[in-house]
This record gives C-alpha cells, sequence and structure tokens, in this order.
C-alpha cells in the first residue's frame, strides 16, 4: 500500500513541476516591418512552435526595427536583453565575419548556384555559429540586389561619375565598390533616403523589395540589370538561451525553423520579382548592363573584390572549397 502511495506521489510531483514549469521566452528582433511577409512567416513559425512544445517554447517578436539597427540588437542579446533575431550578412559578419563570403559581388549567377552551395556548407557554418554562442535556426535570405542610382549608367566605367552610398560599416560593400574604382560614402541605412533627397548620394544597392519598403524608390531613376550580389540572412538564438530549452523541444525548433525560413526565402524572391517588375511599371527605368563586355568587368570586379578580403574575413581556404563547389555544379549543368 505504501509502495503505491509513494508511486501516486511521485506522479502527482511530476504532473504539477509540467504544469507549473515555466516556458522559455525567446525575446526575437528583425529590421522586417509589421505586415510583410517576412513577419508573416515568422509569426506563422513562433505560433506552430507554442503549439508543438505545448507552450513551453515562446516567441515574443520585436518587428520593425524597434530594438535598434542590427549591432544594437546583438549588443541586446549578448547582454541577454534579447536572445535572437533575424540578421542581414552585415548582422552576421558581426557574429562570424566568414560567412560574408556568401555575399561578395557577382559570385553566384542565381538561386540555384547558391542553394548548391550553401546546402553543402550549412553545417560547416552552423557549427562556426555555435562556437561563437549561436544557434542557427535557418537560412532568410534577403534576395537578390541590385545597383539603383538617378543618374543613367551605360557602362561600368560610368559608375565612377556616381556617388555611390555603402551601409556604415560593411566591409564587402567597400571592398565591392572600391573595386568598381569608386570611394563609396557609408552611411546608415536610416540615412539613405534623406541623402538621396539631398543629393549627397545618388546611387544605392539594395533588393527591389527592400527599395519599395523603405521609399529608396522614389529617389532613383534607374536599376542595373545585372544583380550586384544574392544577399543572405539567417535566424540565430543565443547559445544560452537556446540552452535552457528540453533537448526534444530543441530538435522542434531547428526543424521547424529550416521548414519556415526556407519558405520564407522562397517567398522573398517572389516577393522581390513582384517589386522590381511594379517599379517599372512605376516609371524605373531599367537599364541593360548584361553585354559580354560588362559582364566579364563585372566578374573581374567580383574577382578583385573576393581577394581583397581574404584575410580580413574569410581565409583563402574556405574560398577556395567554395569556388570549387560551385564550379563542381556548374559542371553538372553543362552535363545535363
Amino acid at each position: 500500500m505504501s509502495v503505491k502511495i509513494s508511486r501516486m506521489v511521485l506522479f502527482i510531483l511530476v504532473a504539477t513541476s509540467f504544469l507549473f514549469s515555466k516556458p522559455i521566452v525567446i525575446k526575437f528582433a528583425t529590421l522586417a516591418p509589421d505586415g510583410s511577409s517576412w513577419m508573416k512567416i515568422m509569426r506563422e513559425f513562433a505560433a506552430e512552435i507554442k503549439e508543438k512544445t505545448d507552450g513551453q517554447v515562446i516567441f515574443k517578436i520585436y518587428p520593425g526595427g524597434i530594438q535598434g539597427d542590427e549591432k544594437d540588437v546583438l549588443r541586446k542579446i549578448r547582454i541577454n536583453q534579447l536572445q535572437g533575431a533575424g540578421f542581414t550578412g552585415v548582422g552576421m559578419g558581426e557574429i562570424l565575419p566568414e560567412v560574408r563570403v556568401l555575399d561578395t559581388p557577382f559570385f553566384f549567377k542565381n538561386y540555384a548556384e547558391l542553394d548548391y552551395v550553401l546546402n553543402k556548407f550549412d553545417p560547416y557554418f552552423a557549427q562556426r555559429f555555435k562556437k561563437k554562442g549561436f544557434t542557427l535556426i535557418g537560412w532568410a535570405e534577403v534576395g537578390s540586389v541590385y545597383i539603383f542610382t538617378s543618374k543613367k549608367v551605360q557602362t561600368v566605367d560610368d559608375f565612377k561619375k556616381i556617388k555611390m552610398w555603402i551601409w556604415e560599416g560593411d566591409p564587402v560593400a567597400e571592398a565591392t565598390f572600391k573595386a568598381f574604382g569608386l570611394n563609396p560614402i557609408p552611411l546608415s541605412v536610416t540615412d539613405v533616403l534623406t541623402s538621396l533627397q539631398t543629393g549627397l548620394i545618388e546611387g544605392v544597392y539594395t533588393s527591389p523589395l527592400a527599395c519599395l519598403v523603405l521609399q529608396w524608390f522614389t529617389k532613383v531613376k534607374y536599376v542595373v540589370d545585372v544583380p550586384l550580389t544574392i544577399s543572405n540572412g539567417a535566424v540565430l538564438i543565443s547559445n544560452r538561451a537556446f540552452k535552457k530549452i528540453s533537448p526534444e523541444h530543441q530538435q522542434i525548433v531547428r526543424e521547424t525553423g529550416y521548414q519556415y525560413f526556407r519558405r520564407l526565402t522562397e517567398t522573398s524572391r517572389k516577393d522581390n520579382e513582384t517589386s522590381l517588375m511594379n517599379m517599372q511599371q512605376n516609371g524605373i527605368q531599367l537599364l541593360k548592363l548584361s553585354s559580354p563586355e560588362n559582364l566579364k568587368r563585372f566578374d573581374e570586379i567580383g574577382e578583385q573584390a573576393r581577394r581583397s578580403l581574404i584575410g580580413k574575413l574569410y581565409d583563402e581556404e574556405l574560398l577556395i572549397k567554395i569556388e570549387s563547389t560551385l564550379q563542381e555544379f556548374r559542371t553538372k549543368k553543362n552535363r545535363e
């Protein structure tokens, strides 16, 4: 009888501890505005995680940059005011500089090339992020990045006449436009629209969707038809917070994250295509610089920029491995 009572007491204690266990709250920041596709999918992800973990893992989301820019967010994560965020390449690079190799100019010619390389190197980058104190929950691509200008550009050399903006503190953008032969003007993202209005800058680079959302399209007239790069992003949670989640729920967060943020990437690609078409329908002119001569120059600029960042962001060994993987994919495609 006493054994049965002891077992009953143990069961009640276990059940009670489960019922009253405090959920893990992940305070999560993103620059994506409320109402965007990014936020729609993020909220769906958060809802599914809450359901699948029986309310034990909850994401509290701060959209629209209300927690500051990516450097502010990263600082807040490191002092545990926030526990996770959606980062663009600039933010990722503050944590793991070598991941910026994926953002270098004129590297990937299409999404299929990037997908192939990213799939191969996902375990590598996930492990490296973990060593830096972050758990990778999924890749959340920003999309193809184009150059927008207020002055007409007909050749690669014409870019030298453009007062080009770069995101302050972005070494990849700096290396890119120096390879163009420019002295770019570094500014924060929040200063770009005003600087376009005053003529302080005459050129910007961003995804078509961001160009619309940020209203930059109202101050430019042209867009170059050759994408500058495909901008990557990632959803990261601090290891400190992730370790508090049970192993079973950690697996749910990872698996669900990769599914949702893959969907987000595909949605972002469609949104960017639509945004580019909408801007052209509303007066933005497409500058056709995709002649063989210009494409060769762009490839040379990309090569120069990538080489200049060896030893600064990544080592030569990593670059060679990625280049070899990319060539492997291109060879396969040519055989098909």
